[in-house]
């Protein structure tokens, strides 16, 4: 027991214990598009997965938005891939565990027809392009062994028009589908499909045995490949899904493999979506960090806005959310962002602000991507090298939150400024405590920044995460003055360590 521990250490005993015990806990996330990551070695024998009006294009070519294609009634782009499955992933697993990634997260992979595979054909059946079943096994064995988990894309709202159990139920009113789909000759396609493309019917969730079928029993599509390896879901469009509905295939989850992560695609304010998912893909704090770095909020709104977050929402689901700055529904960070020190900043942020990281394949390596479909490009091997600077400074955040438990499992707390991005990521350890300081402006910013930590002992040193050796001056009842250039950013911990056998921190910790 620390012998310097106080009542309000007390009150949080065994918190962030408990936090690091969890492994979906500030977990660092690595999401691939299977077709898109690595190419294929056996691709000549694979052509013929891919017919008329599918086209396998060659690895060094972009996506375009392309025609409608009328005989699928689909967009040619839609029909475009490029040859990748589970067994060249698996041949480059080396990038990503040297990138220092927790989790393994995997666009859909389920049967489709599509390149997108949001159009399911067969939930339980691996798609032919990927691979087996016995390869989703291979490969959450691989990254266990590895001391990786994996996480599947469940789309689960809805299914493809092909699917021979919605092919089925629209021709034949007997069919033993038919109430697993809701008809209707007023609808575009005749059935409710999501956002009212055609080619993506909607599952009647409300029936129960649609719902047996995803999550409820036993062979469910939820449990059994949990049963396969899987450590947890991804929910598309979990907001179409509902907060009851998520809640029940979050307990299935949970009840057949206890500790899997079942985060849920939302583009709402988080708050009231707890617990019926574990964590939410955290849009609206991904729009906080770009539009403040972009000029459109204020530093202090966008600390203000962050500090109800994390009130509101409370701190443990935030830990076990996913903030991503780009993915294959967003514009690249590099067309986001276009100022170098404004991208730097913003991944500074999203591995010390209380998340998830989730980096989208090949944004550590700076590739460039507008909208649909150019962001799902295949991945630019060319740029893994040692010497690109975005590879390096990815690694270098990733290190540092792998070093410091508080970025990990802390809790956050504003400081109070006004031309700042300004906050502390802290345990009950003094020793733990992270201060971030961000100017995601083009002025030299000086600021007398409170810190309000008890523990931040008066005139006690500084250290510098991100340049050792860089000398700060002291706190001065919890103020620090600081002095930021145009989009300098600062990581700082204050130094327990005795100095020839002394340190104001000697009953503090």
């Amino acid at each position: 027991m620390n012998p310097c521990a106080n009542r309000f250490d007390a009150q949080v005993a065994g918190r962030y214990e408990a936090r690091e015990a969890d492994w979906r806990n500030g977990a660092v996330t690595y999401q691939v598009l299977v077709d898109r990551y690595a190419p294929a070695e056996n691709l000549q024998a694979k052509r013929h997965l891919y017919p008329a009006p599918k086209r396998l294009r060659d690895w060094s070519e972009v996506p375009q938005q392309g025609h409608f294609v009328e005989e699928v009634r689909l967009w040619s782009h839609e029909l475009d891939f490029w040859g990748g499955d589970l067994h060249s992933l698996r041949s480059r697993l080396d990038h990503i565990v040297r990138l220092g990634a927790d989790v393994l997260y995997l666009n859909p992979i389920c049967e489709a027809f599509t390149n997108h595979k949001y159009d399911a054909l067969d939930y339980q059946r691996v798609s032919p392009e990927y691979g087996t079943r016995e390869d989703v096994r291979a490969l959450a064995a691989e990254l266990h062994r590895n001391g990786m988990k994996l996480v599947l894309d469940g789309v689960f709202n809805h299914m493809g028009r092909q699917a021979p159990c919605f092919q089925d139920a629209r021709s034949n009113p007997q069919s033993p589908w038919r109430d697993w789909f809701i008809f209707d000759p007023q609808m575009p396609g005749g059935a409710r499909s999501w956002m009212q493309a055609e080619n993506l019917p909607e599952l009647n969730m409300e029936n129960p045995t649609v719902q047996a079928y995803l999550w409820g029993d036993t062979g469910s599509v939820v449990r059994s490949y949990l049963r396969d390896g899987v450590d947890g879901w991804r929910l598309d469009v979990a907001h179409d899904i509902g907060m009851n509905l998520l809640h029940a295939l979050t307990q299935a989850a949970h009840e057949e493999k206890p500790g899997s992560l079942v985060v849920g695609e939302l583009w709402n304010w988080p708050k009231e979506w707890f617990p019926a998912v574990d964590g939410v893909m955290n849009f609206s704090l991904r729009e906080i960090v770009l539009r403040c770095l972009s000029g459109r909020l204020p530093a202090a709104t966008a600390l203000r806005m962050i500090a109800r977050m994390v009130d509101e929402c409370g701190i443990e689901p935030l830990l076990k959310s996913w903030l991503m700055l780009d993915n294959h529904d967003t514009i690249r960070l590099t067309q986001a962002l276009p100022d170098e020190p404004a991208r730097r900043m913003a991944q500074l942020l999203q591995f010390t602000l209380p998340c998830a990281p989730n980096l989208y394949y090949g944004s550590e390596l700076g590739m460039t991507g507008g909208a649909d479909p150019e962001m799902r490009a295949p991945m630019r091997w060319d740029l893994a090298t040692d010497d690109n600077p975005t590879w390096q400074w990815t690694r270098q955040l990733i290190e540092l939150r792998r070093s410091q438990r508080a970025l990990r499992v802390g809790d956050w707390r504003a400081a109070e400024c006004e031309r700042l991005l300004a906050f502390e990521r802290h345990t009950d350890r003094v020793g733990e405590t992270v201060l971030v300081l961000a100017n995601p402006s083009a002025d030299v910013v000086q600021q007398d920044v409170l810190f309000a930590n008890s523990k931040l002992m008066n005139n006690s040193p500084i250290c510098d995460l991100l340049q050792p050796g860089r000398v700060h001056k002291p706190f001065v009842a919890g103020f620090l003055e600081v002095e930021l250039q145009p989009w300098e950013v600062r990581v700082l911990q204050p130094d327990v360590r005795p100095l020839e056998g002394y340190t104001t921190y000697k009953r503090v910790r």
